[in-house]
């Protein structure tokens, strides 16, 4: 089975497909199965474009809104997980995954599918540790704490990945390349070969193991900001082990009369963006999907999102988080361990720093993929080493189609150009030199005649040309 794997999407389906059809035609065949690593950008409307934790400056509604409208569709199965620049309230609507749009699945907080007999993990988001041990608490409208915490990664998904079993000794990892962001000449795709098994539905599918820990786990569900601890054989909790059995999958497959297939249930749930008429205003409002609601009902499990309106209402849950966030205190709840892990202290603000308008916080794009068959367990990992099994990579298609070429004009506007050298100094619209901002006082001290300059830290980083992590 020929797999292309794709890095940051940032939205850009139209030359995502465009690519992949011309490595058809330079490959050895079509491409059955499209995975994206984080950054999809799932962007139906303009509220969803608020919705993302980015500069305005980055704010584009770019074309996915076409294949979310029907007007175009995906001309292969594209399965993504959730990075750092999503429309969160979009992707939060389906926390145990689903359709955002034909053809185009999302794997959820965490999931695992199954494709042509090939199992397909993920995790959603990334690592920071003063949110890891915290619920999903999150709902819109998100303030600036909320829209990045959104998307970082919690420990009871991982817990969860955790109790898949493992393959033992038939698994065997395939790499593929660190990818890049859809840009031109960039090796933002590559084409690998997956071995699959033959006689197995070429339809998506459940996987029973996975569905028989969802429903395992449902207690574990957490819609609140205070810390916890996923239960362990300490002596603390009754239960620690949540790896299915058989009889236990067996019971899930007879509540779903034997059929794995995902259905094909996607509809739309929210206004689409019209170029023609663009709506500043639209309303940013936290929806129950469908598709999570039949989900949820077909397996006995809770829709996070209907336990989060409910605590909402009767608790005021994200309100009571913003005032502690607005305060400046950190939540400091306790649960029933013996230790005390939380290490957000150490990611705390220092006072002192310089912090500039539209700066982002550093964050690492971790994303998980994996991929596993039912006899040879095949786990997609980020590599910077080319293996020397791929079947094709974008670095041998060179061609490009034609929405991928850009001129001069298109890139005078593009981050790096026109934002200065290193070591240059940077001016603000007004031509004021900002380099000789006064320094702050920190006592009743006179002040100087001649005030020092205030050296930007890593200035030539963030002059730099090629500098557009913050997309």
């Amino acid at each position: 089975m020929r797999v292309a794997v794709a890095g940051c999407c940032h939205g850009e389906l139209d030359k995502i497909y465009e690519t992949l059809a011309l490595a058809e035609r330079r490959g050895a065949g079509p491409i059955d199965l499209l995975l994206c690593c984080g950054d999809f950008q799932a962007v139906r409307n303009e509220a969803d474009l608020r919705c993302m934790a980015v500069p305005p400056k980055y704010r584009h509604m770019q074309t996915f809104y076409r294949y979310y409208s029907g007007e175009k569709k995906a001309p292969v199965l594209t399965i993504f997980i959730g990075g750092n620049h999503e429309a969160s309230n979009h992707l939060q609507e389906l926390p145990y995954g689903g359709w955002v749009a034909p053809n185009i699945y999302y794997l959820g907080l965490a999931g695992v599918v199954k494709y042509r007999g090939v199992r397909i993990g993920g995790i959603s988001g990334i690592f920071k540790s003063h949110d890891y041990r915290k619920g999903h608490f999150e709902c819109p409208p998100y303030n600036s704490a909320t829209i990045r915490s959104i998307y970082h990664v919690r420990n009871v998904e991982v817990y969860k990945l955790k109790q898949a079993k493992d393959e033992g000794e038939t698994a065997k990892a395939t790499k593929f390349l660190a990818l890049d962001k859809c840009l031109p000449h960039r090796d933002f795709l590559q084409v690998i070969e997956i071995d699959h098994d033959p006689s197995a539905p070429d339809h998506l599918e459940y996987d029973i193991e996975w569905l028989t820990i969802l429903r395992a786990t449902n207690n574990l569900i957490n819609v609140t900001a205070r810390l916890w601890n996923m239960p362990e054989n300490n002596g603390l909790h009754t239960r620690w082990d949540y790896s299915p059995t058989e009889e236990a999958m067996n019971e899930v497959l007879e509540t779903l009369n034997h059929d794995l297939k995902v259905p094909f249930n996607f509809s739309v749930t929210a206004a689409c963006h019209d170029p023609s008429k663009p709506q500043t205003q639209v309303q940013l409002v936290h929806r129950i999907n469908p598709q999570t609601t039949e989900f949820c009902a077909k397996l006995g499990i809770t829709d996070i999102n209907v336990s989060l309106q409910k605590a909402k209402e009767e608790h005021h849950l994200c309100g009571e988080y913003e005032e502690q966030e607005e305060g400046g205190s950190n939540d400091s709840g306790e649960e029933p361990s013996e230790y005390n892990t939380d290490t957000s202290a150490l990611s705390s603000t220092n006072p002192d720093e310089i912090v500039l308008e539209e700066e982002e916080e550093e964050e690492e794009e971790d994303s998980f993929v994996s991929a596993q068959s039912d006899l040879n367990t095949t786990s997609l990992e980020p590599s910077s080493d080319l293996a020397s099994d791929f079947s094709a990579s974008f670095s041998d298609v060179r061609i490009l189609p034609g929405s991928m070429f850009v001129s001069s004009d298109d890139t005078s506007g593009s981050p790096g150009s026109g934002e200065g050298k290193p070591g240059e100094a940077v001016e603000s619209g007004d031509g004021k030199d900002l380099t000789r901002a006064p320094g702050k006082r920190l006592s009743d001290e006179s002040v100087p005649e001649q005030r020092k300059k205030i050296k930007r830290r890593n200035q030539a980083i963030y002059a730099a040309e090629d500098d557009d992590d913050a997309a």
